[in-house]
């Protein structure tokens, strides 16, 4: 409705008028006008910045680097410049020379000016057009697929994004507010501060901006810039409103953490390199941060480091889960987020990971289909999905969920669920602010916005849906020519209806199918403007009228009545494709109607739509315009979307003339021109290219001449001649070359057109012909071209500015043509001013432009005036539908309203005509072309009939000839063969009768493998899983029976053994404690062998050298030395292996409370078996361990139970079957002996016969699988009985199979045993069998009278027979006997097992129960044996952390100790070294002992001065603390660097290497003694934790053991039925069995026994443990006395051995240290040292003197040298001496004749002065070489050598 900062709208009309621009463009502004905006610009300064401080304008490069190169870009560079020099700083001089930029704050109270930001039309420079030529009034549609496009700015309003606009709807009063975009390329998104106050809109373009809106005056307060490049995907701001975060849609995805306050980035980094859906702040910590998008999910986190801020992403890892689009998700508080994905479940993430996915019961997803959005209310989850639930769940059981199996899927139900309604998808749900209700806004994709309460209690309302609008692209838009109603279509199957008179949307209609294309029909048709005509994707067109349901007869009980409704009046499917066209001629009487199936159908209108014909068209349809009452003709214009257009005639209607006959409906003779479109837009650019030059040239040739005119005025003749030079120039450059003409190889989409006149039109074009209109004209109809091959031009154009890439998509015109209006393919709509009836388009140059639908995907579809053009509409594919009104010097009315025309009389009675609804349905055109087939078809058949007829005929009469041959004699009857006329013939009819059989046998192949795949099916369904099937034995005399068992294959639980949570409790530490030793001891091993030193070669090679006198000295004090030394180790081993002795023999002894182990495993077996049996249903009762059971244990139990009831039905079966083989056996016996007694019985006299006994038979049900046995009779009866009963219920197989003669025996099979009767009656039958053949071959003969001797024979042979007749009968009456003896008895078994298996079924029933009860315990039983198991291994760990501990603890002692032996041995080694009465032994000792700071071998050694400090005070120290470790010399002082005299210097050195020996033993007891304390504390640290885990642990057990009692009370709570007999009864009350024995216990007799036999057993363990007692007594008294003796001869033998020390030694001494002091190894060590080390000295300096005698004799040779040398320079003095007195000499006599020095005398001089200098540094270096060599041990540097020596 209303825009802000309307009231300065009419102030900027003006300027705004003067100085439009091309969307985004504006013209330059004048001069005054900047001077005007600088003294603004000035003003809000001062305003903004504080007294003192100076503001600046950015530089104008800076500025022309964001639109670079933009002719129309000066406005916005002046309004971005103005809007940044709001907050920046111009630096002053001082800080040019720093050469930095202080950025100032913003000040809070500053706001741009929302005219100059927002997006103006664009006009025509010099026009007379209104920059409010089209103003916004309302918008019906909704953009629901776009992301997050639901915003809450209060509770009465809500935000949204449509197109360029941004729209504010007032829930209660529903009017609109509108914010149009600044950039003009669309909005992004939009966000909503937390507080409320702010409104962040973020938009599309290059270099999009983010507006920040004050809310709720709307105005902007802070824009953000450069935060991406070309859109915004998602913008959020963080939970205390300070931080706006945005990421960047394509290309780049820049994700920007804003202080947005001070519009300055704070980081920003590239988020992912595919699309980014969403971006959000945690609210708990605004640190992190979230993405998700497309195959991903990014945990981000704002990082202090060390150069800074950073913004560390992690990607999440899917890991085994499959990779998903992320939509939804929400943040925990404890750093965990949870998310959805795209087939329903919940992934929640943590630490990078998917931690568990959330699934339903059954693995049932939480949603069908992706989740949206997830959210935390009120302690609640809340996901929403695109199937349309809202599911709350539990927060604490998803924030605490976990894994617990391989498969990461843990089973969650919701608290509650709502279903908005059928077809439902939602994308977006938004709270809004009501004091005490759940109420939400949610977004629905499939076109609405709804109203949910959430509060789920008695009271909830139902959710209601406030607006509805249109999903998708919106297909088509058709206005009303009588009113302010339009309608719209789109390809969600609705049809909306709109009054945009008033705003308000009337009604909405849904089909099956998506609408494609509209028409308002017009008045001609539908005089009160009611019906529409709507074409569908199915190819099916509706007639619909429109009416007042209010005007109707109101009846009771009527539902309330809407504003509008629609009616279905015809419906007709003319094609099979989308419908894209419809159009009424001018006169209203013909329909067309075209579709992408390249067909265009016309209809008869006024004789009820009736099909008049169809023409085909070159390429699928795209536009249908009818000319109109300017032309002569009415023709219809029609447009191809492949470059054809056509123009059809007027079809001839036939009037009453039935049309039943024609096949088809297309129109053959139709005369149609056709346009083929060819591409000429290279040839109008060249052309432009050429104009473009001719007119450049031409300015050039008047500057020139111009030029040329003042050069002559100015230069005269010279000022020509420059110019004509000049020119010359200029003519020799060469010009580039034109462009060249280029066709595309496929032709581009012509998207729209309209007439111009007759045979001419104007056409649109995409693709690479962009950017123009060109004006075509229809050539004649020719009959004999081929349209394929045309290539067609147009004769004129027009160039549309700023189209190349953005063609015009739609066109429409006022109604007075004054007005073209162009929808364009970015959104935008463009308006020419025409001259009246201008349709040549003569004037298109001034045009109005303005962006209003989204630039990416908002191609305008629709685009239409009113019927009185105050209202413009256009639709577009961004699911938009505005509403312009059309600047008119007329004021609209303040209220408009449409009128809905009234229904008509009786349209409620009217039937409804059948709709079509299968988008299969024939079309008009293929259901009269199905009609035409079938009448084909059923004349055919009635002419099959009559062959038929004719054939039957001749067949009966041809029977009738053959029946009349067979009664003919023979010698008269003719042969069959006779009746042949030709063989061939029936040759070929046997051939083509053999090949239709192949050939429906093939055409059958399908249909038999279809029905034998459903066989093989049927029997792997319910036969192949069948062990074997019931077989029901009959007895032959009794009508007893016995039938086996109908079995299944064995069931799961037999097959596998699943193992238990409880049983998996050995851990790694169990293996390592076993494998431990083993690794240890191998690593020792292997440690051992390592350490093995190998001698090198230069060790073997010097074994071969001459040993000296030196070294033989050496090796013998080693030798000596190393003998002592071995004789010590011995004695100190053997002392060593004695203690060992008695350790082991004290670690043998028992402690005081030592227990037998064998007495310990006793009481335990004792404590488990003893057979305590406490009643599990006491609340003491614990269950043992071995007793525990679970689900595992169970199903183990279960699968035993089946396997032993499988296993005995198997053997009953067995048996029943081996009972029905022999019952087979029995009937084949009786068969042949029937056989043989009907032999016999052929013999006698009739009445001598007996009865035949009847033959058993088999009945079917004991032989079940003869039920899948049949041939081609048993098919033929089944067909035979289908065709009697078609309606009844088809018989069972195995009935007809039991009528079939032969289909009851079943054959012996191989391996099968019979009885030895049976094989005997088979031998008896066989032969009796070959007798009666015998007897049958006699008679035979011819009969005579018999003589005496065959009567007598006759007789016999009577006598016989009427015996065998009674052994036969009497042996089937024994077979039958026996069999049903037989069966009787394996009967009686099966009875028993019956009972035995109804009992195991009772206990399977009950083990079943028990599993599914257990079941649901297994979980949490699991959770806590899993959390006992830990604290287990955790218990163990520790423990075994502990005793590594004390181990390495005892280690660290026994080298403490070992440490203090060696110090002790020191000592003692030192005391043996003095010898006895050393009168320096206390001066030694102090030596020895005195303590010295040393410095450390890693510290680094200090200045000299600190130290002697250091030196001087540990000296202090080293005095003081022997001054208290020696009571007898506190004060005495004495220098521990000077030996005195007279004391032997060895053991003075000795002393010394001994003490530094004795400080690296104490170092190293500090050293061990610190570990030590270390380990105590870890030991102490370590026990506390094992008592707490020990605790926990026993708390763990304890609660499992709680949830086992809990467990065991369920099991009990289970009714387990034993049957009992009465004498099992032993309760008895008053003699009788009471008639309540819920009090009674069922023990087992066996347990009974065994308690009764135990009592024996106790009372006999008693008495012998007495017995025992009494010896043991009697044992320890005499152990004890035996211990006293033993301690007195210990005592003794103590008191001889120290009595012997003092005899020997004088005093008690200690023998081991003795043995290990009879060699001091330090002190010879250092003695061989020493002999070494003299060695070595006196061989180094025999060496040196050998070097002093060479130098000196060296030393003599250079004297000898020095002094020839120096002599020779005396000598050459001389001779100079004697040379310059002789030069002198020559010069003062020969003075006068020369006048300076010759040449020859210069350069001989020049020579002797430069000899001079050389030798005087020779004899200095000599000198120095002299001196040198008188030094000891000096370095000679070799003679200088003179430069010319060096030549």
């Amino acid at each position: 409705m209303k825009e802000p900062d309307d009231e300065d709208a009419d102030g900027g009309k003006s300027d705004g008028s003067k100085s439009g621009g091309k969307q985004s463009q504006r013209a330059s502004l004048s001069a005054s006008t900047t001077k005007e905006d600088d003294k603004v610009l000035e003003d809000a300064t001062d305003e903004t910045f504080a007294e003192g401080e100076e503001s600046y304008l950015e530089d104008d490069d800076s500025c022309g680097e964001h639109l670079e190169g933009s002719s129309s870009s000066l406005q916005d560079d002046f309004v971005e410049s103005t809007g940044e020099s709001q907050y920046m700083e111009t630096p002053g001089p001082a800080a040019e020379e720093s050469e930095e930029e202080i950025k100032k704050k913003i000040s809070p109270n500053f706001f741009y000016d929302y005219m100059e930001l927002v997006l103006m039309p664009f006009v025509t420079p010099d026009s007379n057009i209104p920059l409010d030529l089209l103003t916004l009034v309302h918008s019906f549609g909704y953009d629901c697929r776009k992301r997050a496009n639901l915003q809450l700015p209060d509770s009465n309003t809500v935000m949204y994004i449509a197109g360029n606009q941004l729209i504010l709807l007032n829930l209660k009063t529903k009017e609109q507010m509108y914010l149009r975009s600044s950039s003009g390329r669309g909005i992004g998104v939009i966000g909503v501060h937390p507080d409320k106050t702010y409104v962040a809109v973020a938009e599309k373009g290059v270099s999009p901006k983010i507006i920040i809106y004050e809310y709720p005056f709307l105005r902007p307060y802070r824009i953000l810039r450069d935060g991406t490049d070309l859109a915004y995907a998602y913008v959020d701001f963080n939970n205390s409103g300070t931080l706006l975060a945005s990421v960047g849609d394509n290309p780049d995805h820049t994700l920007t953490i804003w202080n947005w306050k001070e519009e300055q980035p704070i980081l920003r980094t590239k988020a992912f390199s595919q699309e980014v859906f969403k971006v959000t702040f945690n609210p708990d910590n605004e640190a992190q941060l979230t993405t998700s998008g497309s195959g991903h999910i990014k945990f981000w986190e704002m990082a202090l480091t060390f150069t800074g801020l950073k913004l560390q992403g992690s990607l999440g890892r899917f890991g085994k889960t499959a990779t998903t689009d992320i939509e939804g998700y929400m943040e925990l508080p404890d750093g965990k987020v949870l998310s959805g994905s795209e087939w329903g479940n919940m992934l929640l993430w943590e630490a990078g990971f998917i931690k568990v996915e959330l699934c339903r019961s059954i693995s049932k997803c939480c949603h069908q289909g992706p989740i949206n959005q997830i959210m935390l209310d009120e302690g609640e989850v809340i996901t929403i999905g695109s199937d349309g639930y809202v599911r709350i769940w539990d927060f604490e059981t998803i924030d605490t969920a976990d894994t617990i199996d391989d498969t990461g899927l843990l089973e969650i139900e919701p608290i509650n669920e709502l279903q908005v309604d059928k077809n439902v998808k939602l994308f977006s749900m938004i709270k809004m602010n009501e004091t005490g209700n759940n109420i939400w806004l949610a977004q629905d994709a499939s076109g609405a916005i709804w109203k949910l309460d959430l509060s789920f209690s008695n009271i909830t309302q139902d959710p209601e849906c406030l607006f509805s609008f249109h999903s998708g692209a919106i297909e088509a838009l058709a206005v009303s020519p009588l009113t302010y109603l339009m309608v719209t279509t789109s390809l969600d199957c609705s049809i909306r209806i709109y009054d945009f008179g008033s705003r308000t949307p009337l009604a909405h209609v849904k089909f099956k199918q998506g609408g494609t294309a509209l028409a308002w029909v017009p008045r001609l048709v539908s005089y009160t403007g009611a019906q529409i005509i709507v074409g569908f994707e199915d190819g099916v067109v509706r007639i619909l009228e429109l009416y007042d349901p209010k005007g109707l007869t109101i009846f009771a009980g009527r539902k309330k009545f809407l504003d509008a409704d629609l009616h279905l009046q015809y419906v007709i499917k003319p094609h099979t494709a989308h419908v894209t066209a419809l159009a009424y001629d001018r006169d209203g009487e013909i329909l067309a109607t075209g579709s992408k199936d390249k067909t265009v159908f016309f209809f008869d209108v006024e004789n009820n739509y009736k099909p008049i014909g169809y023409i085909t068209t070159p390429g699928p349809v795209c536009q249908l315009i009818w000319s109109t009452i300017v032309h002569p003709e009415s023709t219809l214009l029609i447009l191809c979307e492949n470059g054809y257009v056509l123009e059809a005639p007027y079809p001839t209607i036939k009037e009453d003339v039935e049309d039943h006959h024609v096949v088809s409906y297309e129109i053959k003779d139709m005369r149609t021109k056709c346009f083929h479109f060819s591409s000429v837009k290279s040839k109008i650019l060249r052309l432009l290219e050429i104009e473009k030059r001719k007119k450049q040239k031409e300015l050039k040739e008047k500057e020139k001449e111009e030029r040329r005119k003042q050069l002559a005025a100015v230069m005269g003749e010279d000022g020509e001649d420059e110019s004509q030079g000049e020119e010359e120039e200029e003519e020799e450059e060469e010009e580039k070359p034109l462009p060249g003409i280029f066709i595309p190889s496929t032709p581009c989409h012509i998207l729209c057109g309209f007439y111009s006149g007759p045979g001419k039109f104007w056409v649109s074009l995409g693709g690479y012909d962009s950017g123009f209109l060109y004006h075509c004209e229809l050539p004649p109809y020719d009959e004999s071209s081929d349209i394929t091959e045309k290539k067609d031009e147009p004769f004129d154009f027009r160039l549309i500015e700023d189209t190349e890439d953005n063609p015009i998509q739609t066109i429409t015109f006022s109604v007075n043509q004054y007005m073209m209006f162009c929808g364009m393919q970015d959104g935008a709509i463009r308006v020419y001013i025409l001259s009246q009836n201008d349709l040549s388009l003569t004037n298109m140059e001034n045009y109005w432009h303005f962006n209003i639908h989204d630039n990416n995907y908002g191609c305008i579809k629709g685009i239409s005036t009113s019927f009185d053009d105050r209202f413009l509409v256009t639709t577009g594919a961004d699911s938009n539908i505005f509403v312009f009104s059309i600047f008119s010097e007329f004021e609209l009315r303040e209220s408009i309203k449409a009128k809905v025309p009234s229904p008509r009389f009786g349209i409620e009675t009217e039937p409804i005509p059948e709709d079509i609804f299968d988008p299969k349905a024939y079309s008009i055109e293929n259901a009269r072309r199905k009609r035409e087939h079938d009448k084909l078809m059923k004349e055919v058949e009635e002419i099959k009939a009559r062959k038929r007829e004719q054939l039957r005929a001749l067949r009966n009469q041809f029977q009738k000839l053959l029946k009349m041959n067979e009664e003919l004699p023979k010698h008269m009857q003719l042969k069959r063969t006779d009746f042949d006329l030709d063989s061939k013939i029936r040759a070929e009819m046997n051939r083509k009768t053999v090949h239709e059989i192949n050939q429906v046998e093939k055409e059958l192949a399908w249909e038999k493998e279809k029905h034998q795949l459903g066989l093989r099916k049927l029997q792997h369904r319910f036969h192949d899983s069948l062990q074997s099937d019931a077989i029901v034995v009959h007895a032959i005399q009794s009508e007893h029976k016995i039938s086996s068992y109908r079995l299944v294959k064995p069931s799961k639980y037999s097959r596998y053994k699943r193992a238990s949570q409880s049983e998996t409790k050995t851990s790694k530490l169990d293996r390592f404690d076993k494998e431990g030793p083993g690794i240890k001891d191998s690593q020792k091993d292997i440690g051992g062998d390592m350490n093995v030193p190998e001698e090198s070669i230069i060790e073997k090679g010097k074994q071969f050298r001459p040993k000296t006198l030196s070294q033989i000295m050496v090796e013998n004090e080693i030798e000596k030395t190393r003998k002592l030394v071995l004789k010590a180790e011995r004695a100190q081993l053997k002392i060593q292996q004695r203690k060992k002795e008695w350790e082991e023999l004290y670690k043998s002894k028992p402690a005081d409370d030592y227990e037998d182990p064998k007495d310990v495993q006793a009481i335990k077996e004792a404590q488990v078996h003893m057979g305590d049996f406490n009643l599990k249903t006491a609340p003491d009762y614990k269950i043992p361990e071995h007793m525990r059971i679970n689900a595992a244990k169970k199903e183990e139990e279960l699968g035993q139970l089946d396997s032993m009831t499988y296993s005995k039905k198997i053997h009953m079966n067995k048996s029943i079957l081996s009972l029905r083989d022999l019952k087979v056996a029995v009937i084949e016996e009786i068969q042949c002996l029937v056989q043989e007694l009907k032999n016999i019985q052929s013999t006698l006299h009739i009445s001598k016969h007996v009865p035949i006994p009847q033959i058993p038979r088999i009945h079917p049900e004991e032989v079940p699988e003869k039920r899948f046995h049949y041939d081609e009779k048993t098919l033929l009866a089944f067909k035979q009985q289908l065709m009697k009963s078609k309606d009844e219920k088809p018989p069972q197989v195995e009935q007809v199979a039991s009528t079939i003669p032969g289909s009851g025996f079943l054959r012996l099979g191989p391996g099968k045993d019979v009885d030895l009767t049976t094989r005997d009656s088979l031998s008896r039958s066989s032969k009796a069998l070959a007798l009666s053949l015998d007897i049958q071959k006699m008679m035979e003969f011819e009969k005579a009278d018999p003589t005496d001797v065959e009567l007598e024979i006759m007789k016999r042979d009577e006598i016989k027979h009427v015996y065998m007749q009674q052994y036969l009968t009497n042996r089937i009456k024994e077979l039958i006997v026996t069999f049903d003896a037989e069966l009787r008895l394996l009967r009686h078994q099966k009875l028993k097992l019956d009972t035995q298996m109804k009992l195991s079924d009772l206990h399977h029933l009950t083990l079943f129960q028990e599993t599914l009860l257990l079941k649901n315990f297994e979980k949490q039983e699991n959770i806590l044996q899993e959390r006992v198991n830990s604290l287990d291994k955790e218990e163990r760990d520790m423990q075994w952390k502990i005793n590594e501990t004390l181990k390495e603890m005892e280690e660290k002692k026994n080298e403490i100790t070992r440490l203090q032996d060696q110090e002790k041995a020191l000592y003692a080694g030192f005391q043996t070294a003095l010898g006895e009465n050393n009168k320096f032994e206390n001066f030694l000792m102090k030596v020895l002992k005195k303590k010295v700071k040393r410095v450390k071998k890693k510290e680094v050694e200090g200045d000299a001065d600190e130290d002697e400090e250091s030196d001087e005070s540990s000296e202090e120290e080293s005095s003081l603390e022997s001054g208290e470790d020696e009571s007898g010399s506190e004060d005495e002082v004495f220098d521990d660097s000077i030996c005195p005299t007279n004391c032997d210097m060895g053991l003075f050195e000795l002393a010394l290497q001994l003490r530094e020996k004795r400080q690296d033993i104490e170092e190293a007891l500090v050293e061990e003694k610190k570990i030590v304390d270390n380990l105590k504390k870890e030991n102490d640290i370590l026990s506390k934790k094992v008592r707490n885990v020990a605790t926990n642990l026993n708390a763990a057990e304890e609660a499992l053991e709680a949830y086992q009692r809990e467990k065991q009370q369920r099991l009990n709570e289970l009714l387990v039925v034993i049957p009992l007999k009465l004498h099992q009864i032993e309760h008895v009350v008053f003699g009788e069995i009471p008639s309540d024995l819920s009090g009674t216990l069922v023990f087992s007799n066996h347990s009974l026994k065994r308690l009764q036999e135990r009592i024996v057993q106790l009372q006999e363990e008693n008495s012998k443990q007495q017995k025992l007692n009494k010896e043991f007594r009697e044992r320890r008294k005499q152990l004890i006395r035996e211990k006293r003796e033993i301690s007195k001869s210990i005592n003794k033998m103590e008191e001889t051995v120290r009595e012997l020390m003092i005899s020997k030694f004088g005093r008690v001494i200690d023998l081991e240290a003795l043995q290990t002091l009879s060699v001091n190894t330090t002190l010879e060590e250092l003695r061989i040292k020493k002999l070494r080390k003299e060695l070595l000295n006196a061989k180094e300096i025999k060496m040196w003197e050998e070097k002093i005698a060479q130098v000196r004799w060296e030393l003599m040779m250079k004297t000898k040298e020095h002094t020839k040398k120096l002599h020779q320079m005396n000598d050459l003095c001389i001779e100079k001496n004697k040379l310059d007195s002789r030069l002198n000499t020559l010069q003062n006599q020969q003075g006068n004749a020369f006048q300076g020095l010759r040449k020859a005398d210069i350069v001989a001089r020049e020579k002797v002065t430069e000899l001079i200098h050389l030798q005087a540094e020779r004899i200095v270096a000599l000198k120095e070489e002299i001196a040198l060599l008188r030094k000891k041990g000096g370095f000679i540097l070799p003679p200088i050598q003179s430069a010319q020596e060096n030549r």
